[in-house]
């Protein structure tokens, strides 16, 4: 309960920084967002009064508190380019990428674990040295281009798949199929680090004294390797997941525009073209609070999974 405490309280401290940070970032950006919302041509007085409407001529910690206590509210502002309310906007967002993500990251497990596991098993042997070159293949394939390349087969050709596009959750088995192509895009790479390192974690466990000792007793090579290295090569492994999972919910603005999805990366990336920074600083926060959440969860995850760190 106490390391849970210091946690809490280190995520807290985390989210209010990241908050400064991105709210100072965003304001230093040139140009002036009243300029560009009544166009160049606008008269001096008109974009005057639109600033003073907007807040921006109040210094930058009145602006920052009034921001800051706005999102803890629920809050976030009106969009200068859509007129609609941040927050609304962002969890429509948030419902096509959260999925994305989450089916990504179990693709990617799914593919790395019997992989891994099977490389490390057989080191040295074809089987390692296919699975790793498999691996290395994954790692230097673009996604763009393995998305492209799913497209042309599984949507152009076989038509099993929408190449493109989301329904929307009203029809939970169409958005499902519209997230298959996207999903597995962007669980190739990430599956083929996972089990490059899921390799190398249960080599360096398979050396230790225990896993011997085990062997000894009678147990065969797969029980050893399922029952006690695969839990204590877990702490990379997790790492990785952490960072995996991060990526995938806020770099995925490429194959979100290559499928026309809806998601929170292509949100970001339309809002930086319409300089609505009302829309970037809000969704770049709820970014960074899911990557600390994620971090800190994995943090957890390390206690869970090695009961030494408990203490710590």
């Amino acid at each position: 309960m106490r390391m849970l405490a210091r946690r809490l309280a280190l995520l807290a401290l985390a989210l209010v920084g990241a908050s400064a940070v991105i709210f100072a970032v965003v304001d230093l950006v040139p140009g002036d967002p009243a300029v560009f919302v009544l166009g160049t041509g606008a008269r001096p007085d008109t974009v005057a009064a639109l600033r003073e409407q907007l807040g921006l001529d109040l210094p930058w910690p009145v602006r920052y508190a009034q921001w800051l206590g706005g999102v803890l509210t629920g809050d976030m502002g009106t969009s200068l380019a859509y007129k609609t309310p941040v927050a609304g906007m962002i969890l429509d967002r948030v419902q096509v990428s959260l999925p994305l993500a989450l089916m990504a990251l179990a693709l990617a497990v799914a593919v790395a674990l019997p992989v891994g596991m099977l490389a490390a098993s057989r080191r040295g042997r074809p089987a390692d040295a296919l699975a790793m070159g498999a691996a290395q293949v994954g790692i230097a394939l673009p996604n763009f281009w393995f998305a492209m390349l799913l497209v042309l087969v599984f949507a152009v050709k076989l038509r099993w798949l929408p190449a493109g596009g989301f329904p929307g959750w009203s029809d939970p088995l169409a958005a499902l199929r519209a997230l298959i192509l996207p999903a597995f895009a962007l669980a190739l790479p990430q599956a083929a680090i996972l089990a490059r390192v899921l390799r190398s974690a249960l080599i360096e466990t398979l050396g230790q004294d225990y896993i011997r000792s085990a062997r000894a007793k009678g147990l065969s090579r797969a029980q050893v390797l399922r029952r006690h290295a695969l839990r204590n090569a877990l702490i990379p492994v997790l790492t990785i997941l952490g960072m995996q999972f991060s990526f995938l919910l806020a770099g995925a603005i490429i194959i979100e525009n290559v499928f026309y999805l809806p998601g929170l990366g292509r949100l970001i990336f339309q809002a930086i073209s319409q300089r609505d920074l009302v829309v970037v600083q809000s969704a770049v926060l709820v970014l960074v609070a899911a990557v600390i959440l994620v971090t800190f969860l994995v943090d957890l995850a390390y206690a869970a999974v090695d009961p030494r760190l408990r203490g710590r």
